[in-house]
């Protein structure tokens, strides 16, 4: 096993191949005439992942890595010899590479310009959002009560179509009293519901609706219709609110990225071309059938036409 991904990380590094050391001066390795200076190794150690770099602990490290890039450059410089380097399927899949990279750093240093967090917007982040940091200590409850697992992907699927919960509790809980009026069942602090009911309800945010929770008297849904609690210290979920702006910011950045990137361009769809092809072979063609039941219905038509007159 530990081979096989060590092969892994070795053939990433062969796409990049090593870079020519001197001729000269003092060497670790030598192939023919390229040698591998000791600052080249250690070049070559430093781009592997932290679990390749576990492969080569000890004080024989060295020494394995070593063996790993002979095998690497021999086999770099027999290809060479060999003329791969020459062939069409390998000028593509460079020409892939370098396209993905490219893109890849693009993407990278653009994003990283423009996705700068402020201090001023982590705290306009925390003013919008303080529901999202509130510890509820009381909470109101909607609930829809079902008897089985088909009542509760009936409704599972109606809350996912973005139904009001409340009709949807008035339609199909089985719980009379509470459906009612919406499904609202009232307001409660910790230790006044069922335990079960409990743990969910108050680690659930305003508006949420928990998944389905199997219960004795039947399969439940509840929503938080409103909460009460105590809302922590902006200091203390800075960190947190840095890195979920930080991705809002990223997604947001990226969609604006590539719209105003892609209006620099003239962009044409060749919508009649794009129907007729196949991203999976030829399409198949419905071959006419060979069925006389349409002579057969026309034959009957005129039949009855016949015996009108």
């Amino acid at each position: 096993m530990k081979k096989a991904v060590l092969m892994i990380f070795l053939c990433s590094l062969l796409i990049f191949g090593c870079k020519k050391a001197d001729l000269g001066g003092d060497y670790v390795v030598k192939i023919d005439n390229q040698r591998i200076s000791e600052k080249d190794l250690k070049k070559e150690f430093d781009t592997l992942p932290d679990m390749a770099k576990q492969f080569f602990a000890g004080p024989e490290g060295a020494e394995k890595f070593a063996e790993e890039l002979i095998k690497k450059e021999v086999l770099y410089l027999e290809a060479l010899k060999k003329g791969y380097d020459k062939k069409e399927d390998f000028a593509r899949k460079m020409e892939e590479f370098k396209k993905i990279n490219l893109i890849n750093q693009f993407l990278e240093e653009e994003m990283k310009k423009l996705s700068q967090i402020t201090d001023a917007e982590l705290k306009e982040y925390y003013e919008k959002h303080k529901d999202e940091f509130m510890t509820s200590t009381q909470v109101r409850l909607s609930q829809i009560v079902v008897k089985d697992e088909q009542g509760a992907r009936k409704v599972f699927e109606s809350l996912q179509r973005g139904e009001d919960f409340a009709k949807v509790a008035a339609a199909m809980s089985i719980d009379k009293n509470s459906a009612k009026s919406g499904g609202d069942i009232g307001t409660f602090k910790k230790g006044e519901l069922n335990k079960d009911l409990e743990n969910i309800a108050f680690r659930l945010k305003k508006g949420e609706v928990s998944n389905p929770i199997p219960l004795k008297d039947g399969i439940h849904f509840i929503k938080v219709t409103d909460a009460k609690g105590t809302v922590q210290e902006f200091d203390k979920v800075k960190a947190f609110i840095g890195q979920k702006a930080m991705a809002d910011k990223q997604r947001t950045t990226f969609e604006k990225l590539l719209e105003d990137t892609k209006k620099k361009y003239k962009i044409e769809i060749n919508k009649e071309a794009l129907k007729k092809a196949s991203l999976f072979g030829t399409p198949q063609v419905q071959q006419p059938s060979d069925s006389k039941e349409p002579d057969q219905e026309k034959a009957k038509a005129e039949k009855d036409k016949q015996e009108k007159k």
